[in-house]
């Protein structure tokens, strides 16, 4: 069965903040696990590669992007909805 795009986008954020995806709960913030700026841009980049998607993020003004990166879930939600929109 192939991975869901949950459970890859757990992995990666997981390798990021060096701890194992099962330690990663939805409601954490990239700032809980301990991602800096730079671990998110290099998430981002994952991202992008796993599932050949674009994400609209601006690493230099994070608030002015389309991206949502307050949680774990938000995340998740977000990639979701652009391999959908990639989909269709």
């Amino acid at each position: 069965m192939p991975d869901t795009i949950k459970t890859q986008v757990i992995r990666i954020i997981a390798e990021q903040a060096v701890v194992e995806p099962e330690d990663v709960r939805m409601d954490q913030t990239l700032d809980d696990l301990g991602i800096d700026s730079l671990g998110l841009v290099e998430s981002i980049f994952a991202i992008e590669e796993a599932f050949d998607i674009q994400v609209p993020f601006n690493a230099n003004d994070p608030s002015a992007s389309d991206f949502d990166i307050s949680s774990v879930a938000a995340i998740i939600g977000a990639v979701e909805g652009l391999v959908a929109d990639q989909k269709a």
